[in-house]
């Protein structure tokens, strides 16, 4: 019989702890998004809890938005090498079997974009194929490329042939742009008839393209996401996590550095003359300003090394004597990640679609909606420890890893005599 993976592979329970604090982070900033069904006009606004929710929304603003997502990229790269490896070690090539696994993932999140537009695990799908392409490339290499990513060398080469173009077009080296809402839109039709097939074909449509020109326009949020895969790669690599018990004085010089970087970064933009980005969403025959697209790179590393803060003080807190089995309790939602994640993306479309409660949560304010997201987590929390004690997957892990295999995988947990 050929050797196979498909037994379960040793996990690393700091890292399914990170994991699941990670997606806290991301269902509380999705609710505070209406996820992504944000346009829903309210019927009248209830709960609202003015000085709460103007501290919940800078809290959103600057703790959470873009970090915690950062977290959950950098460990899905991290995910990449560590189920190579494995395989590796046991003698079995899983790469082309890992880009069969891919497809599915990225099929199935197609399938959750009709339900809930801010799904990313399609983009992920994408951004896994690109990281096997390297997965052998020598580690200068890779340091180089996630640099030159971070840089946002991408949007400077976008920006500065769009200029060219615009200079050529228009003549004018800048033009005044208009940066008011435009209120004469008709408004579209999941709102004027609302049902989940004309939502799905709003979130095809529209919003598919939206999220394109998100991750790969000028904002190049797409181009952060893949270099955090990559540091994901090249940290699995130098197995410090693995061994991160053994490394505590290392994992606090860490976050030192990360807190110390994100401070002078965020320093030198409040030196600079305030931007607004929403620019880059209206760029046709638009001149971009380049201090515009430094304060956007500077946004960018500012939210990594932020990121990078959040991880390394909760590995520091989790593998401390005093912490670490609070912390613990976290493992089980990140183990289950790929179910809570959609099914925090299910209950958040269900809640804020206009083919369903939309108009009544969608008049909630941002405090009752994090307690209400608080709850969520908490009840998704129970499910995953309790079914984890009986199975050795999340139901949608197991399902996805026997797509995997394409046949059914035990994963029921057999209990010794």
């Amino acid at each position: 019989m050929s050797p196979t993976l498909s037994s379960p592979l040793k996990r690393i329970s700091a890292l399914d702890a990170l994991r699941g604090f990670a997606l806290l982070g991301i269902i509380v900033m999705h609710l505070l998004q209406h996820f992504g069904y944000g346009f829903v006009p309210a019927t009248q606004e209830i709960l609202h809890f003015p000085r709460l929710d103007a501290a919940i929304q800078w809290v959103g603003n600057n703790i959470v938005m873009g970090r915690f997502i950062n977290i959950f990229a950098f460990l899905f790269g991290m995910s990449l090498f560590i189920q190579i490896d494995k395989a590796a070690k046991k003698g079995i090539d899983f790469r082309y079997r890992f880009v069969w696994r891919m497809i599915l993932l990225m099929l199935f999140g197609l399938l959750c974009h009709s339900f809930y537009n801010v799904e990313i695990i399609s983009v992920y799908a994408f951004f896994g194929l690109l990281l096997l392409a390297l997965y052998r490339a020598k580690t200068w290499i890779l340091v180089i490329l996630s640099i030159v990513l971070l840089l946002g060398v991408p949007r400077v080469a976008q920006v500065h042939f769009h200029n060219q173009q615009v200079t050529a077009e228009l003549g004018l080296s800048e033009q005044v742009v208009n940066t008011q809402p435009q209120t004469n839109r008709a408004q579209p039709e999941h709102l004027t008839n609302p049902s989940f097939i004309n939502s799905a074909k709003f979130n095809y449509t529209e919003r598919l393209a939206a999220k394109l020109n998100y991750q790969f326009g000028y904002i190049g949020r797409g181009y952060v996401t893949f270099a955090l895969f990559i540091l994901g790669l090249l940290v699995g690599r130098s197995r410090f996590l693995e061994s991160a018990n053994l490394n505590k004085k290392k994992l606090l010089y860490v976050f030192a550095s990360f807190t110390a970087f994100t401070i002078a970064i965020s320093t030198l933009q409040t030196l600079m003359p305030e931007q607004n980005i929403r620019i880059f969403f209206r760029a046709d025959g638009v001149h971009l300003p380049w201090p515009l697209v430094l304060y956007q790179t500077l946004s960018d590393l500012s939210l990594v090394t932020y990121s990078g803060a959040l991880a390394s003080g909760f590995l520091a807190l989790y593998y401390s004597n005093r912490f670490g089995r609070y912390l613990e309790v976290l493992s089980p939602y990140g183990r289950a990640a790929l179910t809570n994640y959609i099914m925090q993306g299910v209950i958040g479309s269900i809640l804020f679609a206009p083919w369903a409660f939309g108009y009544t949560f969608g008049s909630w304010g941002y405090f009752v909606l994090v307690m209400l997201g608080l709850l969520i987590y908490l009840v998704q929390w129970a499910f995953s420890y309790v079914w984890l004690k009986h199975y050795l997957y999340g139901p949608l892990e197991w399902l996805w890893r026997s797509g995997t295999y394409m046949s059914f995988q035990s994963f029921i947990i057999k209990q010794q005599k």
